[in-house]
């Protein structure tokens, strides 16, 4: 008995998620997610290309739009301001710093006996330095990213100029089919003028039940009228 009530249980939500997704709104939600998903990395590219073109001048790109706020503490002065491994340094440094750092560390004998030190050192570095454009700045200081700021303002007005123009088209091709229809329905109370709805005079009261009756009493018999006249 239970097994046959857990089968019709499973048959009822099966028909239930079968209605469900079967229905328009969910149907166009999932058109909707996989079109907006394609539509946003065209406009990361198109965005990315602009940015490009427009930051061709600038060090390192839209990348490179970063500034480093001084430090106001010593965990945001840098990883070793003794050595230069300050706030921020250039991409081209890394090396030299990376061999510095190791000779403060283990001394400059022990480096030069044991040169992987240097390749551990510079790995600890990059731990603690993101790039941005040519610089690598100390991830403890405080960074304000223009680029990425720039690139969300553009990415939204590149989205929205295209929804408005989308939601345009669809206005206008509503607008388009609307007076289509009602060219037809006016075509159609020309050849059947008998059909056309009483003009509603505004401010007028709604007519009642009973005034309607009394319209429709009227018109069955003016066309009792007419049918017996004809035959």
């Amino acid at each position: 008995m239970d097994t046959k009530k857990k089968k019709k249980e499973k048959g009822k939500l099966w028909k239930e998620f079968k209605a469900f997704i079967s229905k328009g709104d969910a149907f166009m939600l999932a058109v909707g997610v996989v079109i907006g998903g394609a539509f946003n990395a065209i406009v990361t590219s198109l965005v990315n290309i602009l940015l490009s073109v427009c930051t061709w001048a600038v060090p390192g790109g839209l990348k490179g739009l970063v500034s480093v706020l001084p430090a106001v503490n010593d965990a945001q002065k840098g990883m070793d301001p003794a050595v230069n491994l300050d706030q921020e340094f250039y991409a081209s440094e890394l090396q030299g710093l990376a061999e510095a750092e190791a000779k403060a560390i283990y001394g400059e004998a022990t480096v030069n006996g044991t040169p992987t030190l240097v390749e551990n050192v510079k790995a600890t570095i990059l731990s603690k330095y993101t790039l941005h454009g040519t610089k690598y700045t100390y991830n403890m200081s405080a960074v304000i990213d223009w680029g990425s700021f720039i690139n969300a303002c553009i990415s939204f007005l590149i989205i929205a100029l295209v929804l408005f123009i989308i939601v345009k088209a669809i206005n206008a091709a509503e607008k388009k089919n609307a007076e289509f229809k009602a060219k037809l329905q006016e075509e159609y109370y020309q050849k059947h003028p008998e059909e056309r709805p009483a003009p509603v005079v505004p401010g007028a009261p709604a007519p009642t039940e009973a005034e309607l009756l009394t319209q429709i009493l009227a018109e069955l018999k003016k066309q009792n009228t007419v049918g017996k006249t004809n035959a």
